[in-house]
């Protein structure tokens, strides 16, 4: 699953607090928050045919974590939407891009950790790629880390921030066993996420996504969710062991930036037939309905 540089993005414009930049002379300070110490917030956002799926729900997240990590300003919803389609219009970008926003606490007068440090106001960049999903739809393999998720009570999920520590961890030790992803447990040992997805199991023809305890709240995850309350698919959200995902029919993972891919391996296991069972290609199918139909437009 090793990305590809896509020659499209060779001349992007990056958007760093309105301000247009070529990618080659792009750059933020080093007094900045998430150089000096990861103090950021951060979204990926989907565009599909001039639309972006859930925006409102990724900003609501974005605000929602800069507000637990205290900043001071946040820009309005309306603030960020704008500089989002100065971005994509700037690009020439109306499909197939994923968009990352970064918020950070921004430039400090002098280095240091204390948020005092920061009088300056925050730092919104906008990076917008002509990026596929990035997922393999004939199936991904996962090993599972050694690196545990954080619980609530040592660094709570629900901050979407910056720091990616663990997730990089983790991710070293799939590259090095020759898998695609690294599935990864919380302090109890049931499955938290992989290092940069969510996951869901079927079990007995049941969707089951673990808890939102030791994993982020995930708007792609989310909307699996609803996706099988309307459709009227059992599901529940649960604790699960490795050995459910081991036996799963079916296990499969979801992100914005890969939207849902099958799992078809999991630490040497086969998961059921080894390819992409039918419950994840009916979601697979209805996500792709219902981001082809809504979103916020925005190109």
């Amino acid at each position: 699953m090793l990305q590809a540089f896509n020659e499209a993005n060779k001349d992007l414009l990056i958007n760093i607090n309105g301000e247009l930049i070529h990618r080659d002379k792009a750059g933020i300070s080093p007094f900045d928050s998430v150089v000096q110490g990861g103090d950021a917030v951060w979204e990926g956002l989907r565009l599909y045919s001039g639309r972006i799926f859930k925006l409102t729900e990724h900003l609501n997240r974005l605000r929602d974590s800069a507000k637990a990590l205290a900043f001071t300003e946040i820009p309005s919803h309306e603030s960020i939407t704008e500089e989002i389609r100065k971005t994509l219009a700037a690009n020439s970008m109306t499909d197939g891009c994923h968009l990352r926003l970064t918020l950070t606490r921004g430039v400090k007068i002098t280095s240091g950790m204390d948020p005092r440090l920061n009088q300056s106001g925050p730092t919104l960049i906008v990076l917008a790629e002509h990026k596929a999903p990035v997922y393999d739809k004939r199936g991904v393999t996962l090993i599972t880390s050694s690196i545990r998720r954080f619980p609530p009570d040592c660094l709570d999920p629900k901050i979407h921030s910056a720091n990616l520590i663990q997730s990089i961890l983790a991710k070293i030790e799939a590259n090095h066993a020759g898998a695609d992803s690294a599935m990864m447990l919380d302090k109890n040992g049931f499955i938290a996420e992989t290092n940069g997805t969510h996951v869901f199991i079927v079990e007995h023809g049941v969707v089951r996504a673990p808890r939102l305890v030791a994993c982020p709240e995930g708007i792609t995850r989310g909307t699996v969710l609803e996706l099988c309350a309307e459709h009227q698919i059992p599901h529940e959200e649960t604790d699960l062991t490795q050995a459910q995902a081991y036996r799963a029919e079916e296990m499969f993972c979801t992100g914005t930036m890969g939207e849902l891919a099958g799992v078809v391996e999991v630490d040497g296991r086969k998961i059921g037939d080894g390819v992409p069972g039918p419950m994840t290609r009916r979601l697979s199918d209805l996500y792709r309905e219902l981001t082809g139909r809504s979103g916020t437009e925005v190109a």
